[in-house]
């Protein structure tokens, strides 16, 4: 296996864990420039919030996409935007990705800004 399918198969492990707790979730992607968060409902069609470096609001902000600051940024955003549509309390889907560097700066940056998971 390649480290992609290896990346892919953990996040299926997450998935069924968060599945079967029927929960709202965090879901993170990374690529080497950018980072996105999306919050998808308890039955996974539907997304409620995103936020990502892509964004307007967002790129004015951060000089670069790739880094620690940018998933602080984009962490607090996704918060923001939980908390105006009434949801507080989420799973965190990091999509097979290390609890490491963006992924975590991210989950702590929504985690002080309201978040609870």
């Amino acid at each position: 296996m390649n480290k992609k399918e290896t990346r892919i198969r953990r996040a299926r492990k997450t998935r069924l864990k968060i599945a079967e707790l029927s929960v709202k979730r965090l879901v993170v992607h990374k690529s080497n420039c950018n980072i996105y968060a999306q919050i998808i409902d308890e039955s996974g069609t539907k997304v409620l919030a995103c936020a990502s470096t892509v964004s307007k609001d967002i790129s004015s902000l951060v000089k670069n996409g790739g880094n620690v600051e940018a998933a602080k940024i984009v962490g607090k955003a996704i918060a923001d935007k939980a908390i105006s549509c009434g949801i507080k309390e989420i799973a965190f889907d990091r999509s097979g990705f290390k609890y490491h560097g963006r992924v975590k700066a991210l989950a702590d940056s929504a985690r002080e800004h309201g978040l609870v998971f």
